[in-house]
């Protein structure tokens, strides 16, 4: 299975179109989206995909991203932090804007990958048994050119593409 990461769009509609049409031309089953969504039109983007939302601790408006999100076909979880086993692979998602909890998910030894984002910087390290990416931030303060992941489940490759910008 191969999954598309993406995570701080911090409201950046042209971004996070552009990081859809690529994930979408890399042929990804499913997203997932690190948080800091920011707001609804972000959510209105991901129409037609299979998705999963945490909430980032830029998301304020929750009860209006879970009503706009309840309206897309095969969306996953709109929460703090999402588990899961997908196709035997299990992972955890969160923001990360909670470094103890972050820990705990990595240090646990329960999942061979845990996504995240809250720090706009990439990241893909193996602690333990565990696989820790952070895709990097689509909007927002930069730190890095604006990215996106996309992992392969089935092999475990995984491949960071930058978002171009205007």
């Amino acid at each position: 299975m191969k999954v598309g990461v993406i995570a701080d769009t911090h409201n950046h509609i042209e971004n996070t179109r552009r990081a859809l049409n690529i994930l979408k031309a890399r042929g990804v089953e499913r997203i997932i989206h690190c948080g800091d969504i920011t707001t609804p039109k972000v959510i209105d983007l991901f129409a037609g995909t299979q998705a999963t939302f945490v909430f980032g601790n830029m998301d304020q408006g929750h009860a209006e991203l879970m009503e706009s999100a309840k309206h897309l076909m095969g969306v996953g979880s709109m929460g703090y932090l999402y588990t899961a086993d997908w196709d035997g692979v299990r992972l955890a998602v969160c923001h990360g804007n909670d470094g103890e909890k972050l820990e705990e998910l990595i240090q646990c030894g329960l999942y061979r990958y845990v996504f995240h984002g809250h720090t706009h910087r990439r990241r893909d390290e193996r602690i333990g048994t565990t696989r820790v990416v952070n895709p990097g931030a689509v909007g927002g303060k930069r730190h890095e050119p604006r990215s996106i992941c996309v992992v392969d489940f089935a092999t475990d490759q995984l491949s960071f593409i930058e978002i171009p910008e205007d």
